[in-house]
Order: structure tokens, then sequence, then C-alpha cells
């Protein structure tokens, strides 16, 4: 099947110590020197430790009352220490302690009365006299020492490596990822071949003269499995997979990181054939010459010995250099030239299919509930990646255990989806009912432009249960993915945006604070229309990108390329364009009044409304379920009569004023 390939060789960091890595350390060379010191210790203060047994002590008064009343048979006096030990009548044997020198009295007291009282003085053995007082401590000086000294062996064996490469090297003797485990991206799989065929059959090319490239660069954001899909490359090549980040080539030594550089690609060579994999490239990979202290440092340094390694190829050596951004635009040019990185592979958001894939590799191993239909949640997840589909379906196990069910089902992924996108439910913010009616009109008036406008993305839920950030929310879904923004559906987009804030001023006369949100990323999207979509008319076809993350120095440099009339006219037409979102919308509601009121009666009920309840209500003025719920004793919501804004309202048929 696969050529044979020549056998990995040692992980660096073990060859760096010249130690057998399947040996198993000896751990008795430190347990013998522990319990070395520890008997020391034993020994140095055993008379503090432990006591003898050759009685109970008592006080030397109390021994002197026995010696008078004749108790004492026998007794032995220390002159080292003062200790005294005796036997009573009773042949009990007893201790005491005394002066280290008798008085006259004592002395003349112990003789008169004990018939069997004798002075001791017990010379020292080699313990007491040379071991412990001599060689105790000088013991305990050499094992600090010896510590020392093996501490400084690391820290310099340590220092010694510090230019050794800290890639982890997935040889073929592991389970290998493959294409299989990679869910869609076909395109990508397509354009990659082509290094695994070389890899598998090097000899193919070489017969017709065809150089593979040297280099792949994985372009794409977050998440999107740029690293999945470079290791199976390496499992459907069958050949050693080296994996590192572009942060281990830093350090805070002047020169590692191209010594890191030299050891990697050396490593890569003694493999036969290897893949190298550089994951955020961008670490190391930014145009030269554009920092703030000077062209001349470590990165630089870093990234030329790169640029040299890669240049000393061979085209028969059979090294595929692989790396993953998602910033391609601040790379330095000599990185992406032919000969270096010659083929960039964009990773980008998985589409519908694309995303239904990866939702069905995620949910195996999980409790699914038959029948699960994961088509609607793949549709209701435009723009994201992978490893955030990932999340969604992690999410709903837990919400499946949280609610002890035994089976995810469709509600644990739609209630997982709004957690992601929307965030989780505030049940502990509690508005009050003006409050609560306001948040009401407010996403009343989204929903209503995103059913009415005929370009905007239709309508999913609305909901005025506090999440996140947000006192409500309004989902919309596209019904299917976007790559091309018309200038029709970017003005219906604003008009729906700003139909919160419209509802808001028609109803109650005055805007509040909730529509900063949508007034930021109004304004955001007129901006893009007149500086980067040439959808201005005044403006005209000319575009010019915003700087707003500076990444390099040139961009910190870098001043407006317009003028200061062409700055006022821009602002100008950004002001016009939203002045134009604000007059249709303010129309529309307007025109609809009945129906925002509808909706904004039905959400204050629900608090939760779907597309399809909403446009219940709006072609009749209510659910089926509202008449009955409206007669019953309703506790979770409010009735239309106690709205103070419906008990004002005119119809629009009657009158066009606003109230």
């Amino acid at each position: 099947m696969n050529e044979e390939t020549p056998p990995a060789p040692p992980d660096p960091n073990q060859q760096q110590n010249h130690q057998d890595p399947d040996a198993k350390p000896n751990p008795w060379g430190k347990r013998i020197g522990y319990l070395f010191a520890i008997a020391l210790l034993v020994a140095l203060f055993y008379p503090n430790l432990f006591g003898s047994d050759d009685g109970n002590e008592i006080p030397f008064q109390d021994f002197r009352e026995k010696v008078i009343a004749g108790e004492i048979t026998e007794a032995e006096f220390n002159n080292n220490n003062g200790k005294i030990k005796a036997t009573t009548l009773d042949n009990e044997s007893i201790k005491s302690s005394g002066p280290i020198e008798l008085s006259s009295e004592d002395a003349d007291l112990f003789l008169g009365n004990i018939p069997a009282f004798e002075y001791n003085t017990p010379g020292s053995n080699i313990w007491t006299g040379f071991i412990i007082p001599v060689l105790g401590p000088l013991a305990l000086i050499l094992l600090f020492f010896y510590w020392l000294q093996r501490r400084a062996q690391g820290q310099m064996g340590n220092i010694m490596s510090i230019g050794r490469s800290k890639a982890k090297a997935y040889t073929t003797e592991r389970p290998s990822t493959t294409f299989e485990d990679v869910a869609g991206y076909e395109g990508v799989k397509q354009e990659i071949e082509e290094v695994v065929d070389f890899l598998r059959d090097s000899e193919k090319f070489a017969a017709i003269g065809a150089r593979i490239p040297k280099g792949v660069l994985l372009v794409g954001p977050p998440g999107t499995g740029k690293t999945l899909i470079a290791r199976a490359v390496a499992g459907e090549a069958g050949v050693p997979f080296l994996s590192v980040t572009g942060s281990d080539f830093m350090e805070m030594f002047v020169g590692v990181g191209a010594s890191r550089v030299r050891d990697l690609f050396q490593t890569a060579r003694k493999m036969g054939k290897a893949i190298i994999f550089i994951d955020e490239i961008d670490s190391i990979g930014r145009k030269r010459g554009a920092g703030l202290g000077g062209g001349h440092d470590e990165r630089e340094q870093t990234l030329n010995q790169m640029l040299a390694e890669m240049d000393g190829f061979e085209a028969t050596e059979g090294i595929v250099m692989m790396a993953a951004t998602n910033r391609p635009d601040i790379l330095d040019p000599a990185l992406l030239r032919p000969g270096r990185f010659d083929r960039q592979v964009i990773v980008s958001l998985p589409e519908l299919e694309d995303r239904k894939k990866i939702l069905d590799v995620h949910v195996k191993g999980k409790q699914m509930e038959d029948g699960t239909d994961l088509t609607v949640l793949a549709r209701g997840t435009p723009g994201m990646s992978g490893a955030d589909l990932a999340n969604l379906v992690n999410e709903a196990a837990l919400i499946a255990v949280r609610d002890g069910d035994e089976a995810v089902t469709s509600d644990h992924l739609e209630r997982a989806r709004d957690r992601v996108l929307m965030g989780q439910t505030r049940e502990a913010t509690i508005l009050n009912k003006e409050e609560r009616e306001r948040v009401a009109y407010h996403e009343s008036g989204h929903a209503l432009a995103a059913v009415l406008l005929p370009n905007a993305d239709p309508l999913h839920k609305v909901s005025i249960i506090p999440r996140g950030m947000a006192l409500g929310v309004t989902m919309t879904l596209p019904e299917e993915d976007r790559y091309l923004l018309k200038k029709s559906y970017v003005e219906d987009e604003l008009v729906k945006m700003l139909g919160g804030r419209m509802a808001e001023e028609i109803v109650y006369g005055e805007v509040s604070s909730g529509a900063a949100d949508d007034l930021a990323r109004a304004t955001e999207m007129a901006r893009k229309m007149v500086r980067e979509w040439g959808m201005s008319d005044r403006v005209g076809p000319m575009a010019w990108r915003s700087h707003e993350q500076v990444f390099l120095g040139e961009d910190m440099g870098r001043g407006r390329d317009y003028s200061d009339e062409m700055a006022n006219l821009i602002d100008s037409e950004i002001e016009e364009i939203l002045r134009h979102a604000e007059d249709r919308c303010r129309t529309l509601m307007n025109e609809n009044r009945a129906k925002l009121d509808s909706l904004a009666n039905a959400l204050l009920k629900h608090e939760t409304v779907d597309s399809d309840e909403v446009m219940q209500i709006l072609d009749e003025g209510e659910l089926a379920s509202e008449q009955e719920l409206t007669e019953s004793d309703n506790s979770s919501g409010t009735k239309a009569a106690e709205i103070p804004a419906l008990q004002s309202y005119t119809s629009p048929t009657e009158s066009n004023e606003t109230p």
C-alpha cells in the first residue's frame, strides 16, 4: 500500500540527555540518600526524641521523701547529668532528676537511708563522643552541597538544550489521522492531494521532471481545522509529522530561535521523508523592518534562518513544509514567493453541506434521539467554524444532562445554539413593567422589519428574555450562505437594525439607550458602504480600507489616504444613508402600527415567539391559543388593555401622526 519509510529517530529532547526513552528510572539512589539523611538526623537527636523505659519518673522532692521513709532499697546517681535510677521495696523501678552536684545534706541522706547507693560516671562511646557531634553536622553539610551540585547540573543541562527544537514528532507507529477524519472541505482535500502523492511516490514526479511545492500555507479563520488537515496529510502519506508553533521559536536569549529552526530541519532530514508543520506562523513570519524597535531583532533572525533552510531543500529530499495562519496579510513577501510557500490553500468557514457533515461527526458517541434532523441546525449556524460546532454539540449534551434526559434532542440543540449565539439566559434580571413593554416593542420593531422587508434575512425567532448583555433578541437566519452583499440587501438590513429604535420612538415618543448596539452596527455597515464597497453615488467608485487592527509599525505610521474635503463628504454620505434608512423604517412602522402592537402584545404574553407564530400574529392579529389564554387567569403575561401604549393608540387609517 504505502511505501516503506525510514524509521523515525528518537525525540530530540531524549537525544540531548543520551538516555534510553524506554528505560525506567531507578529510584533507589534517591531513596538511599533520603534514608541516610533521616537516620543521621534520628541518631543526632536520639536523646531528645526517645526516652528509656527504666521506670516512672517522679519529682526530686518526692524521691527525697521516699528515701526518708525508707522505701528505697537501691539507687544509682549519674554524675554527668544528675539522673537517678532507683528500686523501691515493692521492686518497682523509678527515676528522678536531681542537681548535677548533690548537696552534702542530700548526699548524707542518700548514703544513710539507702542500703545500696552508688555514684556512676559513664564514659562516652563512639556515637555520642565522635559520630554524632562531629561527623553528623559534617555529613549534613556534604549532603547540602551535593544537592546544590545536582541542581546546578540540571540547570546547565537546560541551558545547553535551549537551542533544541520543541517540535512534537508523530510517527507512523501511532494511530494516524486521515482525510476520512476531516468532515467536508472536499475542495481543500483536492488542493493538497498532490502533496500526498509526492510523499507516497516521489519517483513518479521526478521521472517527468515535475517539482512539487515545497511549502503549503493553510489560510483560514481560527477553529476551521487547519491543524487537523495538516495531520491528515501526514496520515495519508504515511510519513512522520513534526508539529511546532511559531511561539516555540521565541526565547529571551539572542539566537535561540535560529538555533531551534536549524535543529528542526536537521531532525526532519534525518527522518528521510517528513512533514514540518508550523502553526501560527505569523508570530515569526511578519514583514521585516516593520517593528517599532528597529528591524534587526530576534524575530527577524529566526525568519531569516527559516528562509535559508527552506532554500536549502533539494528536490529529492521529500520534506514538505506546511504552515497555518489566520493573518496572511502580515506575512513577509519572501516567505510567500515560489520556492518556499508555493501554494496557499484557503480553509474558509464551512458551508451548509460542510456544517452538516461536521455535525454528523461530532454527534457520534453521543446519545441522540432517533430522527434528530441536523439539517435545520446546520442551516441555522452560518459563520460557525468546526470548533464552534463541536462546542455547540457538547453544550447540547450538557443541557440534556442538566434536564435529566437520557438522549440529546432537537430542542437541546436549539437551546444550545441560542446559548452560543445569543448568550446565557439571565433569569435573575427582573425588568419593571415599563422596561418590559419597551423591550417588547423594540424587538417587535426588528421582527416586523425582518418579515416585511423583501431583501432582509428571514426571521427565525424573537424573544424578550434577557440573554447575555441584551435585554431581548431578534434572530434571523439566512436562507443560504451569502458571499456577496447586494446594495438592496444592505439597505434593508439597515432598516431592520433601526427597527427597534424607531418602534420605541413611534410608541413612546422618545428613544432609549437600548439601541446602542444597533446604531453601532448600522453605522459600521453604512461606513463600509461608502468607504469600501463603493455604494455611494456622491463619493463614487473609490475605496479606503480602515486600519483598525495595528499589527505592524508601517500601519501606525500610515496616514489618511484622502483629503479633509473627502472626509467631510464621507461623513455626510454616511449620515445621509442612515437618515434615509431611518425614514424608510419610520414609514414602515407607521403603516403597520396595528401589527406592531399585536406582536408586542404577544411577546408580553409568551416572551418567545418563533417565525411561524409571528406570521400568524401578523395575519390574524393573535395566536390561535391566545383567546383561551386571555379568558383564563393569565399569570405570565400582560393583557392588551393594560399596555399604556395601546390605550392611546389610533389606527393608521384614522391618523398617520406619531403618538
